[in-house]
């Protein structure tokens, strides 16, 4: 004990215990919403899993934190053929369909995994190999680099939708890509280039590719004519915003929401968490978890502007920008401005592979304080 009572002491001044506390605040928090969300239920299962994947995600946490992110980022190689595995695992009877037909899960027995929050670990770790070695070595603008990013991305981004139908995880890869190339310095024209380019393809993609549910689903946030009488496509949006309206400013209490605990809420443990929040606690609590998140994004935007070298500036830019779209895109289905696509809200929706994904995200900021570089350190191979 006394051994190892020193690693301990230089673990918590050199690592994000700042970052950590955040994190097991707003965890801790969710644990709680969770228990009243699932109060009528009659099992403590969803606590239990929670609670168990928020320990075994601190020890995700403190993992990675001590590895280098460098050395992992060597293994490039590694994580891209273990992306492809993990993927093409949905394939065999393994893989899961979930209600919305997207075969998105693994199932070991009574254990379930969601194999793209596990890849975005990897995915955000080659990401910055990749792009920091042609910031180090090429001409980053050049449109040689931009063309290889760009197929880099697809193709991962085409393998998730072609195998798994999952349209909603494509996207947050989709975001966290461009926030990576803005961080990296890529310039304004190709983002403009990149919009063009989304602009001529859209009409083929919505004709072609989207089925009319899909369609629907994408505009009815935005087009009242979409399921007028509600109890269709509008439903879960619909029962949403009851919920967080009937909450006003203090909330009924915990146990006490009315469409919480008579289940008109869908999804309300893992997709409309935050709706529950509303509704049993009230706009204060959902201004608190907001802020709360805000501050998480936050802390990975400033220890990536305070790194040392690229490669980990892109780590947490690219952890950061994960964080900003399941925070705005779940908020956004939760209050009706934006179309539902089953994304949870980091570190507060029910969900052992998105809790265990969040902590070590933030686990590889963590690793970045603790371990600063000079600007002079390559590890390029």
């Amino acid at each position: 004990m006394k051994k190892l009572k020193p690693h301990v002491k230089d673990f918590i001044k050199r690592a994000d215990m700042l970052l950590l506390a955040l994190c097991l605040i707003c965890s801790v928090f969710g644990i709680v919403v969770i228990s009243s969300a699932t109060a009528s239920f009659e099992t403590s299962r969803y606590v239990v899993v929670q609670t168990a994947s928020m320990l075994l995600g601190i020890g995700l946490f403190i993992l990675l934190t001590v590895i280098d992110v460098d050395i992992l980022a060597s293994k490039w190689a590694v994580l891209v053929i273990f992306e492809i595995i993990i993927v093409t695992l949905l394939l065999t009877p393994m893989g899961y369909a979930d209600d919305t037909g997207n075969r998105a899960w693994l199932r070991f027995g009574f254990i379930g995994i969601q194999p793209t929050e596990v890849m975005k670990i990897a995915f955000i770790i080659v990401m910055a190999k990749h792009i920091s070695y042609l910031k180090s070595y090429k001409s980053l603008n050049s449109t040689l680099s931009v063309g290889q990013l760009t197929l880099h991305c697809f193709l991962t981004l085409g393998y998730i939708v072609a195998i798994s139908k999952d349209m909603g995880s494509a996207l947050v890869f989709l975001f966290i890509f461009i926030i990576m190339l803005f961080a990296a310095g890529v310039k304004l024209y190709w983002f403009l280039i990149g919009l063009a380019g989304t602009a001529a393809v859209t009409p083929f993609f919505w004709t072609k590719v989207l089925n009319q549910r899909y369609r629907d689903r994408i505009l009815s946030p935005y087009d009242a004519s979409i399921d007028a009488e509600g109890y269709g496509i509008r439903w879960q949006s619909n029962q949403s915003k009851l919920a967080l309206a009937s909450g006003q400013l203090k909330g009924s209490g915990l146990y006490q929401g009315k469409q919480t605990q008579s289940e008109a809420l869908p999804e309300k443990q893992t997709d409309f968490i935050f709706s529950v929040i509303g509704e049993e606690l009230g706009m204060i609590a959902c201004l608190f978890v907001f802020l709360l998140l805000l501050a998480i994004i936050g802390r990975c935007i400033y220890i990536g502007v305070k790194s040392q070298n690229d490669l980990s500036m892109l780590v947490c830019m690219g952890v950061a920008g994960s964080l900003i779209f399941q925070t705005f895109e779940n908020i956004g289905m939760c209050i009706g401005i934006a179309p539902i696509i089953g994304i949870t809200l980091p570190f507060l929706s029910y969900g052992g592979s998105s809790m265990l994904s969040s902590l070590a995200l933030v686990g590889l900021v963590s690793g970045v304080k603790y371990r600063p570089k000079p600007k002079r350190f390559r590890s390029y191979h």
